[in-house]
C-alpha cells in the first residue's frame, strides 16, 4: 500500500538535492556573467540524501509485509528492488558514459576509464574512481551503492520475519560502522559500507517496524514532528563530518518520516496539492537521476545564448529546477515505468498455475 505523505516527502527530498546541485550551476552562471551570487543556506540541501535513506529503511520494512517468512521471499524481494533501481540507473550511467567519451570537456573530465571500474559502476560495487574517490562513474550512484547493499542485507533475513530482519539489519550496520570508526585503513568495500550514513537506513527501518506494530499518531503530533524536523535542519551550521552526519541530518529526517508515515489511513479523495506532491514523489527517482543532465544543459544554453546575463543566477536556477522537474515527470511516465514493469515481468516470473480439468 502506497503512503501518500511518504511519497510527498520523497519529492521534497529529491527537490533538496536538485536545489543543492542547481546552486553549483548558479555559481558557474554568475562567474561567467559577472553577476553577484551567494548560495542559499536556508536548509542543508545535501540532507535530501539522508532523508531518502531514512525513507528507504521505512519503506522496505513496510513494503516487504507480504514476503516475510515465505520461501520465495528473498527472490521476489530482490527481483522487485532490482527492477525498481537498475534499468533507469543503467540508462543514465550509459548516457553519462556516452557524453564523457564524446565531449569530456562538457563534464570537465579527462580521466582515463578502466574497464573494471566501469563494470563495477554498473554492478553497484564500491570501487575507487580514477581520482581515488569511492564513487561510481555516474557520481550520483554512490547513494545507490548503499541502497543495493542495504537491500541485499535485508533480503538475507527476510524469511526470519519482520522483527528478526530488523534486528539483523540494525546489528549488521552498527557493526560495520564500528569497524569503520575504530579500524584505521579498513579495506574497501568494508570502508564504504561502514560509513556512518548507513545508520539512517536502520533509523527508517525502526520506524517501519513501529508502524507495523501498530504505532499511529494524530495530526497535531505529526505536525509538531514535521516542524521540529525542519527547524532542526535549518539549525545545522556548515557541513557535518562523517561521524556526525546521522545526528545532523539523519535524526531530523527521522522526525520528518515519522510525521509522514505514522498517520492513520486517509479516507476520501485526496486534495489537489497532495496529488501533485504524490506525483512528484512518484517521479523522485527519475528526478534524482536525470536532473544533472537537465541542469548542465540549461546552464550551457543560458550561457551561450546570453540569456544568463540578462535574467541573473537566481532566475536561472529557478528555470533549471523547473525544467528538471518537468523532464523527470516525462522520464517517469514515458520511460521509467515501462522499464520497471518490463524488468519486473522478466525477473519475477511465477510458476504457471495448472489449468482446471
Amino acid at each position: 500500500m502506497t503512503l501518500a505523505p511518504i511519497q510527498v516527502l520523497r519529492g521534497f527530498a529529491a527537490l533538496l538535492v536538485v536545489v543543492h546541485h542547481a546552486q553549483f550551476e548558479g555559481v558557474v552562471l554568475a562567474g561567467r556573467t559577472s553577476r553577484s551570487f551567494e548560495p542559499s543556506t536556508l536548509l542543508p540541501w545535501a540532507a535530501g540524501v539522508d532523508i531518502f535513506f531514512v525513507i528507504s529503511g521505512f519503506i522496505i520494512v513496510h513494503a516487504a509485509a507480504p514476503l516475510y517468512g515465505r520461501r520465495d521471499g528473498r527472490r521476489r524481494f530482490l527481483a522487485h528492488r532490482v527492477a525498481r533501481l537498475v534499468p533507469l540507473y543503467w540508462l543514465t550511467t550509459a548516457l553519462y558514459l556516452a557524453v564523457l567519451l564524446a565531449a569530456p570537456a562538457l563534464l570537465a573530465s579527462n580521466a582515463a576509464l578502466e574497464p573494471g571500474y566501469v563494470l563495477a559502476s554498473f554492478l553497484f560495487w564500491p570501487a575507487l574512481s580514477p581520482d581515488g574517490q569511492p564513487q561510481p562513474l555516474y557520481s550520483l550512484g554512490w547513494t545507490l551503492n548503499f541502497e543495493m547493499f542495504f537491500y541485499a542485507l535485508f533480503a538475507v533475513a527476510l524469511p526470519w520475519g519482520r522483527r528478526i530482519a530488523f534486528a539483523w539489519v540494525a546489528a549488521s550496520l552498527s557493526l560495520l560502522v564500528t569497524l569503520r570508526l575504530s579500524v584505521p585503513g579498513l579495506p574497501q568495500p568494508l570502508a564504504f559500507w561502514g560509513a556512518p550514513i548507513v545508520l539512517e537506513f536502520a533509523l527508517g527501518a525502526a520506524l517501519g517496524l513501529a508502524r507495523a506494530e501498530g504505532l499511529r499518531l494524530a495530526a497535531l503530533p505529526r505536525l509538531c514532528l514535521a516542524a521540529a524536523g525542519i527547524a532542526w535542519l535549518m539549525s545545522v551550521a556548515g557541513e557535518p563530518d562523517l561521524a556526525m552526519r546521522p545526528l545532523a541530518y539523519g535524526l531530523p529526517g527521522l522526525l520528518l518520516v515519522a510525521a509522514a508515515g505514522l498517520g492513520p489511513p486517509r479516507r476520501g479523495p485526496e486534495p489537489l496539492p497532495l496529488r501533485w506532491g504524490v506525483g512528484l514523489g512518484d517521479a523522485s527517482y527519475a528526478l534524482y537521476l536525470a536532473h544533472p543532465f537537465v541542469l548542465r544543459a540549461a546552464r550551457e544554453i543560458l550561457l551561450r545564448t546570453g540569456a544568463g546575463a540578462w535574467i541573473g543566477p537566481w532566475a536561472g536556477i529557478a528555470l533549471m529546477i523547473g525544467l528538471a522537474v518537468a523532464a523527470a515527470i516525462l522520464v517517469h511516465h514515458g520511460i521509467e515505468r515501462r522499464l520497471t514493469a518490463h524488468a519486473r515481468r522478466l525477473l519475477d516470473r511465477r510458476p504457471a498455475e495448472p489449468r482446471p480439468a
